[in-house]
């Protein structure tokens, strides 16, 4: 089975790999430095744009995105070339960091807004809707407060400690790191999607075929979802899933115009 991977597959394998075992066993201080952040993080590094995608949260997070490597990756590098594998790969993890941050910056962007507007009118209603939408950022002795403050709303002492709770949680989410190759593996898999769209895949949940084209469609679609849905509670970076989607069809798409440069 492992005879069949493409030299270019089999460095990325190796090398992830290999840097997951180091950050997580040697030097944990590794993802730490090169997790991708806000870019207006204290821990920003220009470099997270690219180091940020050979990292993992977890061994699981690692074996799905090299699992996912691991089968379409080799039948693509033989089709386009070792360069052009490569680049798709560099390509939609790299532009999926640069598309997220700017995502994350409109995010960051909103809060402040919301921020200043209590700052402007600090009552127990705007401070209610900030804890509405990011609960999880907060402790859960927060509910407790907001009935205080509801009970004391010109209280200037409730009012600062409401400012400083809806600080420390902007700090969290400009703090919150992203990490993995999924964005570089959604354009993988919408460029196998794209040039192979009648290949049978074999599931194993559920154990059924389907071709290649409708697995792409429903792992599109899913994405979509979830961006526009943006459960707070969800950990999972989907707007970096679909700009590895995205940014790998217009990558095929230009290299389909190119065919004389197919190699």
């Amino acid at each position: 089975m492992f005879r069949n991977l493409t030299p270019v597959v089999k460095n990325l394998l190796l090398i992830t790999v290999l840097i997951y075992f180091v950050s997580a066993m040697i030097m944990p201080q590794l993802k730490a430095i090169g997790a991708l952040y806000y870019i207006h993080s204290s821990k920003f590094l220009p470099f997270q744009f690219l180091t940020y995608m050979f990292l993992h949260a977890d061994g699981w997070h690692l074996f799905s995105n090299m699992l996912g490597l691991f089968i379409f990756g080799p039948l693509l590098e033989q089709y386009l070339g070792p360069k052009k594998l490569l680049t798709l790969w560099l390509v939609c993890g790299v532009g999926s960091g640069l598309l997220y941050s700017g995502y994350t910056a409109y995010r960051m962007n909103s809060l402040d807004q919301e921020i200043a507007a209590f700052n402007n009118d600090p009552t127990p209603e705007r401070f209610n809707d900030f804890v509405k939408e990011n609960r999880h950022l907060f402790r859960t002795g927060v509910f407790d407060f907001i009935d205080n403050f509801s009970r004391n709303p010109e209280s200037k002492e409730l009012k600062q400690r409401a400012r400083e709770n809806m600080s420390q949680v902007r700090n969290i989410q400009a703090n919150i790191p992203m990490v993995g190759a999924s964005g570089a593996l959604f354009g993988v898999l919408i460029a196998f999607g794209m040039l192979f769209p009648n290949t049978q895949l074999f599931l194993l949940f559920p154990p059924m075929p389907v071709k290649a084209k409708y697995l792409v469609l429903v792992y599109g679609l899913y994405t979509v979802y979830n961006v526009i849905n943006n459960n707070p509670l969800d950990n999972v970076a989907h707007f970096a899933h679909l700009s590895g989607l995205v940014i790998g069809a217009i990558l095929v798409t230009y290299w389909r115009k190119k065919r004389d440069s197919f190699y």
